[in-house]
């Protein structure tokens, strides 16, 4: 018997969820933090926040931090990359994924220039 599966973002606001991921890692100071708008650009997901964090333990604690907040509003993850390392977390939400790059990582990773087809949506 299959089992239906429960939507990981509320399908009326992934956009607001981004939105919140990327205020969440800015209330943790991450530096640069862009997001994404990736609809019309991929079928992959909808939104990226890339932020950065100033050191391993730096980048573990804003990915904790944004999966912690996010499910005490209903935002549940569906997986998540990289928190044991602190070097590059990722925390795939389905509807949008965070990227939480060590500095060094995310110059060498250029997400920014390899989605630069997407808009870049305000976060402030």
């Amino acid at each position: 018997m299959a089992t239906s599966l429960s939507p990981v973002t509320p399908a009326r606001e992934p956009a607001s969820a981004a939105l919140r991921a990327a205020s969440l890692c800015q209330d943790m100071k991450a530096n640069d933090v862009v997001l994404l708008d990736l609809k019309g650009v991929t079928d992959m997901t909808d939104f990226f926040v890339i932020a950065s964090g100033t050191s391993d333990t730096h980048v573990r604690s804003v990915g904790e931090h944004v999966i912690a907040e996010l499910k005490k509003l209903g935002v549940r993850v569906h997986h998540v990359e990289g928190v044991q390392q602190g070097r590059w977390v990722l925390l795939d939400f389905v509807d949008f994924v965070v990227h939480i790059f060590h500095p060094t990582l995310r110059s060498f990773y250029q997400l920014e220039r390899l989605w630069s087809d997407a808009e870049v949506v305000p976060t402030e």
